[in-house]
């Protein structure tokens, strides 16, 4: 087809797709309302629970001055990089309700408030109950949440150093299980309750990670103290590189380093675990501190909104793995989100393909059927007309046997289409 097209038409026909993707923008909030119904309608969705999260996804170009590739935090790990920050919704089924392309070096502290009024905006006032991580919402904006006239709910994690507050009066609290390796405790303060949960195959985990960083930091730290030739400064680069890889694990040690000037040896460069930070560390793994205003009737389904949160964190890796959001090379910032919104229309297809998978073939995944499908082609048939022109028929290939079977299974039905039927074989 390129062949006959020519070069020309395929760079038209590209830049045309584009506009037409700018000006599908516009419409982005209806598109969603759209998708929300019917949604509802194929699998009885419900949007009582919404997860939210923040991701972003990086450039390897030079840094624009006028737009919103900004430097700033890189889930990716690339902070030589500039970015856009993408904010999302999903329900726990993983149904986007919406989302947001915001400059780089956008604080997800200031994204809330906002994203509040659009979802209220978009699909009405309702009671909602809101489950983020910390550094999400502000005191401000929870406070807000729960003055609002209209019951807004949040769920949101607590950093572990805010257990100091509550640990006397969690002492005293027995635990309650509410599945066969979690157990939580309830404190209540004001117009918020905190949820204290622990995970027993949580503990082993965290304790196996901890074992392993801080044998390997203890490690580097004995090599380092036997390289005599070993200036200060490389010493605290090397440290700065060891304390990086250890993560939290680094504030267990108290390390003492040379005076400048002073030579390396066992008595300017020594460490020791900190007992009273390890006892604690020790204490505090495979447990978090939730916090919330809603009812406090029931903790275990506090606890299993909570853990909810995972679905939206699948909904960005699908899209920066099977869906390939990156790289995208684009250079306006209109085709960026152009091209980000595709890739959102992309995950819409793919989720509604996974509740299809769950109601009628349970077992199969998103991955698995589109393994099964992608040998299906599309193909442009062209005929040659008697006064020179070209009638252009468009075809899929015919499905062999099992991909019959599967497309029964799932309930669906390819479109039908005119003669001639064309086979994957005659079209290799």
């Amino acid at each position: 087809m390129a062949d006959l097209l020519g070069e020309d038409f395929k760079i038209a026909q590209k830049d045309t797709l584009y506009r037409c993707h700018d000006r599908l923008l516009k419409h982005k909030e209806d598109l969603f309302r759209h998708l929300k119904s019917r949604w509802e309608t194929l699998f009885d969705a419900r949007c009582e629970v919404l997860l939210y999260d923040l991701t972003s996804t990086y450039f390897e170009s030079n840094p624009p001055s006028d737009d919103k590739r900004k430097f700033g935090y890189s889930r990716d790990k690339r902070s030589d990089c500039v970015q856009v920050v993408i904010a999302l919704v999903v329900t726990p089924e993983g149904f986007p309700l919406g989302y947001e392309v915001m400059a780089g070096n956008t604080a997800d502290n200031t994204t809330l408030r906002g994203f509040l009024k659009r979802i209220e905006k978009q699909h009405g006032k309702a009671e909602r109950i809101w489950v983020m991580d910390r550094g999400i919402p502000t005191e401000e904006v929870l406070a807000e949440m729960r003055e609002s006239s209209t019951p807004v709910y949040y769920l949101v994690g607590t950093p572990k150093g805010r257990l100091s507050r509550f640990e006397e009066q969690l002492t005293q609290k027995p635990w309650k299980i509410v599945r066969e390796d979690v157990s939580v405790k309830l404190v209540r303060e004001d117009q918020e309750i905190y949820v204290y949960a622990q995970s027993r195959n949580r503990i082993q985990k965290e304790r196996a990670i901890r074992k392993r960083r801080l044998r390997g930091l203890l490690g580097q730290l004995n090599e380092l103290g036997q390289r005599k030739r070993l200036t200060r400064d490389e010493l605290l680069m090397k440290l700065g590189a060891a304390r990086k890889e250890a993560g939290r694990n680094y504030r267990l040690l108290e390390i003492t380093v040379p005076e400048p000037g002073e030579p390396i040896s066992p008595e300017t460069f020594h460490w020791r675990i900190n007992p009273k930070k390890y006892r604690e560390a020790y204490r505090r793994e495979g447990r978090y501190l939730l916090r919330s205003n809603l009812p406090p009737d029931d903790p275990g389904r506090l606890w299993e909104y909570y853990i909810q949160l995972t679905e939206i964190e699948e909904a960005f890796r699908n899209l920066k793995g099977d869906l390939a959001i990156r790289p995208i090379h684009h250079q306006l910032e209109s085709r960026i989100e152009a091209h980000i919104f595709i890739a959102f229309l992309a995950y819409c297809l793919h989720v509604t393909l996974k509740q299809r998978c769950k109601q009628h073939a349970g077992g199969l995944t998103p991955r698995s059927v589109l393994e099964q499908l992608k040998a299906m082609q599309m193909i442009d048939v062209l005929i040659p007309t008697v006064d020179g022109r070209w009638l252009k028929m468009s075809q899929y290939t015919r499905p062999d046997k099992a991909q019959q079977l599967l497309l029964a299974q799932l309930h669906m039905e390819l479109p039908p289409q005119p003669p001639p039927e064309i086979t994957r074989e005659q079209f290799k």
